[in-house]
């Protein structure tokens, strides 16, 4: 098998997400003493486009911890910060912009101590994969090129809010609004593009990246709106404190080049056929990803693949 398959610097030419962690800590439970306890239940409340990395993060550490179950609750990050205010349960959030972690940590309902920025994600505008049309740039979204474009709706929905930032400043934001569709989530928005019922839509790099129904057009232009950094704390209600700080801990860890591997398997076809576990090897460093394509071949060291396999 040839190098390009399996390094780190592949990532670069399919990722459009930069991942930028907060420091890494030690988990702060004891895993034999975990064996020996009842079970848990530690409930993540997360961003929509967190769903599929978060699940293949937390399913590896439900095996790591056997006594601890994970429940999720994906959705957008207005709707969730709406949920913990109201008391829903809570142990962990993870919100796709600053905005409502801000207003939960001005309530006193997250606890200051945990709270990190995660990860950094880019916005991108995607099409249906058979889809001919043809921009020469952001702004041609408000041409006649465009009739119907999915947005997240900007009062709950973080990427709306970004794509109605982007418009802003290109100074298309009257047009746009009598083109949109808004959506509940960003994973909504991606399922209409998936089924063309829309032209186009502005989802984030993570979600474009885990779909074969769609394909990215372009990156929303430099500043043109805030960096889509992604914050997690503690949920200052939680029943479980030390497994939610334990969580935090884990996730900040190696997160980076989980999230990376999940995409991979789902997008690069050398990987199609490996578990996102098996994919982790062979990242190497620390991920920095973006969209300049890299040439083939290029590697760091020599490998060898699942089957035992040795390459360059």
């Amino acid at each position: 098998m040839k190098s390009n398959g399996k390094n780190i610097v592949i990532l670069v030419m399919f990722c459009l997400l930069t991942v930028v962690f907060a420091g890494c800590g030690n988990t702060s439970q004891d895993n034999s003493s975990q064996k020996t306890e009842k079970q848990q239940e530690v409930y993540i409340v997360a961003a929509a486009s967190m769903t599929d990395a978060i699940k293949e993060i937390g399913a590896n550490y439900e095996k790591e911890y056997p006594n601890v179950k994970l429940t999720y609750n994906f959705g957008s990050s207005g709707a969730l910060q709406t949920q913990i205010e109201q008391g829903a349960p809570a142990d962990v959030f993870i919100s796709a912009a600053q905005k409502q972690m801000n207003a939960l940590d001005k309530k006193g309902l997250i606890d200051k101590s945990t709270r990190k920025d995660l990860l950094e994600n880019k916005v991108v505008l995607i099409v249906p994969k058979d889809s001919e049309l043809s921009l020469n740039d952001f702004a041609d979204v408000a041409t006649d090129k465009v009739n119907k474009i999915a947005l997240g709706e900007p009062k709950a929905v973080p990427v709306g809010q970004y794509s109605e930032e982007i418009f802003s400043n290109l100074k298309i934001l009257d047009a746009m609004k009598q083109k949109a569709v808004y959506a509940s989530d960003v994973r909504q928005v991606l399922g209409w593009v998936e089924t063309g019922e829309v032209d186009c839509g502005i989802v984030y790099a993570t979600d474009a990246a885990i779909s074969d129904k769609v394909k990215v057009l372009m990156e929303a232009p430099e500043n043109t709106h805030k960096p889509v950094v992604y914050p997690i704390a503690m949920v200052n209600s939680s029943k479980n404190p030390d497994l939610a700080k334990d969580f935090i801990a884990y996730l900040s860890q190696d997160a980076q080049k989980n999230i990376l591997a999940h995409i991979l398997v789902k997008t690069v076809d050398e990987f199609k056929e490996m578990k996102p576990e098996d994919a982790v090897m062979y990242i190497e460093g620390e991920p920095k990803i973006g969209i300049v394509p890299v040439e083939p071949g290029l590697t760091n060291a020599e490998k060898t693949d699942i089957t035992g396999r040795s390459f360059m």
